[in-house]
């Protein structure tokens, strides 16, 4: 990766980054139909080569085995987060790629803290994990919704009116642990407008094969609009960290969701740097021993080693 490109990919996202510290209303703040300037005629050639370059890095960070990622993935319903997941994963190995959804709240993750059930899906070491939904919802859907707050089980003392204040300041600490240990926290939000949320709303009723994604659920969400967008404003604000900050990516034109999502995880990956160990002498003598044996078996009139006379190349680089 030459430095003039990374840097590049920095100078995209920065306007995306949410300024730790800062005080974010996102109707004034960010403009979900944003699109940095491109048209769609070039999302497809950007995309490809992001999602390239994940490809290239994934390989890198399972191989080295030393960080992990957690993507966070929020969005209103219909902000396009399946789409996004489906198509900036596309290259990578899927067994270096898992991807979490959170759905209501089993009786026996209702048992524990409210970090719990999320703390059982992190990614290991060299695999990068997706929360399509994250421990957000714990200080947005319940936030929107305090009824749900009876349901966690609380101590009455916990319940009180900084119970908000306290979870963002439980979630950062959570957070700033994980990155301490190596596990690199990425935070995406796709930001719909409302009157795009009503089109893909309404796409959903109007075609057949797509009646399935459609709730009334959704429909009811949606009277609560301001609610959420002032939970999101607070959430922004309160936990965009040095450590793991929030970019807020526009959401109402998909094909550039998908890159500023791409970019953003490139970016990260960038930073970790990820390397292929290095095989000591020892280890080396024992690789050519192994390929010593291996070219006495080739075919009679075949190469010895045909990847060898395929890429005279990389038999320099071994020596």
């Amino acid at each position: 990766m030459s430095d003039e490109r990374a840097k590049r990919i920095a100078d995209f996202i920065e306007p995306l980054r949410v300024e730790p510290g800062s005080k974010i209303r996102l109707g004034r703040d960010f403009d979900p139909r944003d699109r940095g300037g491109l048209r769609k005629r070039h999302g497809a050639e950007l995309l490809r080569n992001g999602v390239e370059l994940l490809a290239e890095y994934q390989q890198r960070l399972a191989a080295q085995d030393t960080y992990g990622v957690l993507l966070c993935l929020q969005a209103l319903d219909a902000g396009g987060k399946d789409g996004t997941i489906r198509h900036v994963m596309s290259g990578v190995n899927p067994q270096g790629v898992r991807v979490s959804s959170f759905k209501v709240p089993s009786a026996e993750e209702l048992d524990h803290d409210f970090l719990w059930r999320y703390a059982q899906r992190l990614p290991e070491r060299g695999g990068i994990v997706i929360f399509n939904r994250s421990h957000y919802e714990e200080v947005l859907v319940v936030r929107v919704h305090p009824e749900l707050l009876q349901r966690q089980r609380l101590p009455d003392r916990a319940r009180g009116s900084g119970v908000w204040k306290r979870r963002y300041r439980e979630i950062n600490d959570w957070e700033r642990y994980l990155t301490d240990n190596g596990l690199k926290v990425v935070k995406i939000f796709l930001n719909l407008s409302k009157e795009e949320q009503r089109t893909r709303f309404l796409k959903r009723l109007d075609l057949p094969e797509k009646n399935w994604k459609f709730s009334a659920a959704d429909v009811r969400e949606r009277q609560c609009w301001d609610d959420y967008q002032r939970a999101f404003s607070k959430m922004l604000s309160a936990t965009s960290t040095e450590w793991a900050p929030w970019y807020v990516v526009p959401a109402d034109r998909k094909w550039f969701a998908r890159i500023c999502t791409a970019a953003i995880l490139a970016h990260t990956l960038i930073g970790i740097d990820p390397r292929y160990p290095e095989v000591d002498d020892e280890a080396r003598k024992d690789l050519r021993i192994a390929k010593r044996k291996l070219e006495r078996e080739a075919p009679e009139g075949l190469p010895a080693d045909p990847y060898a006379a395929r890429h005279p190349s990389a038999e320099d680089k071994r020596r």
